[in-house]
């Protein structure tokens, strides 16, 4: 299928590595001039590099998104070439703390890095979307906003907060060409989730290799109809279709590419 993403630009947050950067790299590939967001340049050049080498088109786009100045110097870098049409606020980061050890100021910084950096971006560019009357802005979200775990209480908050804003968003741009909608993943395995649920299988029982781990893993942890983890590209095609031209009539919507881990229908 064609998404008709040739002569889009697009700026993905975060994409220097996991989800992001499986992103970034799809987009690239469907045509769009792709813009590789991070805070470590050698690791966010190279990303761009292995998308030019692909015969895709792609900059950088280097800054802390926690900070008003450093959103300046993303949006800057991002607009330098020409409107951004595409926006997915996919940064975001968690610490795994209970109720009690998730203090106020633990709170407050999750929230700023997973809902405020977004909304500077939001702020930053979506002007000049209204200006060209076209634009698609895509937040990450998460299966925590509906079910939260009683652990990172802080994290699943975020993930509800961004869920809501990506709708109230989308109210906002009524009439226009401009469309918010969430992609919501499950447990989906970048490299530092194999890493994880590999150092800690073996002590919980679930086996020694993978073969053995993985499915005793996922019935612990995230049992899902699939009975599997997800992988980055299904995030990345979830993401793809919404930047296309066939997600016109999408609006406010949430995609769930979960394996069926959130058990409702709505």
């Amino acid at each position: 299928m064609e998404l008709n993403l040739k002569g889009k630009r697009a700026l993905i947050t975060g994409s220097s590595n996991g989800l992001g950067m499986a992103m970034v790299k799809m987009l690239g590939a469907e045509g769009a001039t792709v813009i590789v967001h991070g805070r470590d340049e050698a690791r966010t050049r190279a990303v761009a590099e292995s998308i030019k080498s692909n015969g895709g088109t792609a900059t950088i786009a280097l800054g802390d998104l926690t900070t008003d100045e450093g959103a300046d110097a993303v949006a800057a870098a991002a607009l330098a070439d020409g409107p951004v049409d595409i926006l997915v606020n996919n940064a975001g980061f968690y610490r795994h703390f209970s109720w009690m050890e998730a203090t106020a100021d633990e709170w407050a910084d999750t929230y700023n890095v997973n809902v405020i950096s977004g909304v500077r971006m939001i702020q930053r560019l979506v002007p000049k979307m209204r200006e060209q009357n076209w634009g698609r802005i895509i937040t990450i979200g998460g299966g925590l906003a509906l079910q939260p775990m009683n652990t990172h209480p802080q994290y699943n908050a975020t993930l509800a907060a961004r869920h809501n804003l990506a709708v109230s968003l989308a109210r906002e741009l009524k009439g226009t060409r401009i469309t918010s909608n969430i992609v919501s993943p499950g447990a989906i395995l970048v490299d530092a989730v194999k890493d994880l649920v590999e150092h800690i299988g073996p002590s919980r029982g679930w086996g020694q290799t993978w073969d053995e781990i993985m499915p005793n893993a996922v019935n612990e942890l995230i049992p899902n109809d699939r009975g599997r983890f997800g992988y980055p590209d299904e995030i990345a095609a979830a993401v793809a279709y919404l930047c296309s031209e066939y997600a016109e009539y999408v609006s406010g919507a949430t995609i769930r590419v979960d394996g069926g881990l959130i058990r409702g229908a709505f």
